[in-house]
């Protein structure tokens, strides 16, 4: 009887193995047979989903255990959290210095993951969509073993000026993908501006129109209001000063020029980009090294955070899941190729033509206002 039952175990136990088995097959798994040639998009999405694991992890290493350090029984493993800390003359810095080194961790393990891969890819480039479920586990395995790395040096310096190096590029391209979603938003607005005349009549499609500008409205008087707050917290300041005057006047000059000079901007992206570059002016004022500078120095900016998460978080999921991005990174000849099918002229953003002829509120001076060029 006791053989029975061991039996029946063995085999709900095999079933359940076998069913989690196939769940994380088929949802970080292969999507194709290798012989398939990749896609654009092929991992790109299970990448995404790994760095937002990792920088989950990343605040877990800051805001958790770095900070209970000291409570740490292990000796070891309280010196590894804090080498290269000791000297910075209070517990509280000790702690920032640990929390820092702790994101630099989470950030160092993927850093080496992507590499690794990256080359794999290179090499064999279906690799890039095949055995998800073993490298999840590899990066696991390279984030626990991270904490048991001494921060000095691996951590302090080395990979603090490569996140350095890696952060300057991660905001250049974080301001590319932004770009490419307020074009979007402008375009799509405008398609159902467009559409709205067809269907419902003329000038029905100028509510669209006026809902662009005020969009445009509210981020131009958020990014002012933005400098003016910056001015009156931490101005006084030479440093602080220019850096804010460099934004408003720059801000300024580029608006106008694609208001005046462009032939393929929009407004509502000048908006955008405008308020992004208050957001950075404003994060580099208030980190400050400066007592005299920053009255905010050595405190923590919930805001500051969320909002940074946040704009990271949407710039991951536009990279992941957006069909403008998988054209940027190498779709554009196989989306070619599907338009291929007809001579049949498709309807632009900016008018419908039909017929060879121009339609839509897109003729009208309020979009032209909206989508000057």
């Amino acid at each position: 009887m006791s053989g029975l039952i061991a039996a029946g175990i063995a085999g709900i136990t095999w079933c359940f193995c076998t069913a989690t088995a196939s769940l994380c097959t088929s949802w970080c798994g292969n999507d194709k047979p290798s012989t398939v040639p990749p896609s654009a998009t092929s991992g790109r999405k299970r990448s995404v989903v790994l760095l937002a694991f990792s920088v989950v992890v990343a605040l877990i290493y800051q805001y958790a255990l770095a900070p209970n350090y000291d409570r740490i029984s292990w000796q070891y493993l309280s010196d590894a959290w804090t080498s290269g800390c000791e000297d910075l003359g209070s517990v509280e810095m000790t702690q920032v210095c640990s929390g820092n080194a702790g994101v630099y961790r989470a950030a160092s393990a993927a850093f080496v993951f992507f590499v690794i891969f990256g080359i794999a890819a290179k090499c064999k480039p279906t690799s890039n969509r095949e055995a998800w479920p073993a490298k999840y586990v590899l990066f696991l395995f390279l984030l626990i073993g991270t904490i048991f790395i001494p921060n000095d040096p691996i951590f302090i310096p080395i990979f603090l000026w490569v996140a350095r190096v890696g952060s300057v590029l991660f905001i250049l391209i974080q301001q590319l993908i932004l770009v490419d979603i307020a074009y979007n938003w402008n375009t799509a607005w405008i398609d159902r501006s467009d559409q709205a005349e067809l269907d419902e009549g003329p000038g029905k499609g100028k509510k669209w129109l006026a809902a662009i500008l005020v969009s445009c409205g509210i981020l131009y008087i958020s990014s002012l209001a933005g400098i003016i707050i910056m001015y009156i917290h931490f101005g006084g300041c030479a440093t602080n000063d220019a850096f804010v005057s460099i934004t408003l006047v720059m801000t300024f000059l580029c608006t106008v020029v694609q208001l005046t000079k462009s032939e393929t901007g929009s407004l509502l992206t000048s908006g955008c980009m405008t308020l992004y570059a208050t957001y950075l002016c404003g994060a580099a004022v208030s980190k400050n090294p400066d007592a005299v500078c920053n009255p905010k120095l050595g405190e923590t900016s919930t805001w500051s955070i969320v909002i940074g998460l946040l704009i990271a978080f949407v710039a991951m999921m536009w990279t992941g899941w957006s069909y403008t991005t998988e054209k940027r990174l190498g779709g554009a000849e196989r989306a070619a190729d599907e338009n291929d099918g007809g001579d049949e002229e498709k309807p632009k953003a900016g008018g419908l033509v039909i017929n060879n002829e121009s339609y839509g509120a897109s003729d009208s001076p309020l979009a032209e206002s909206v989508n000057q060029g």
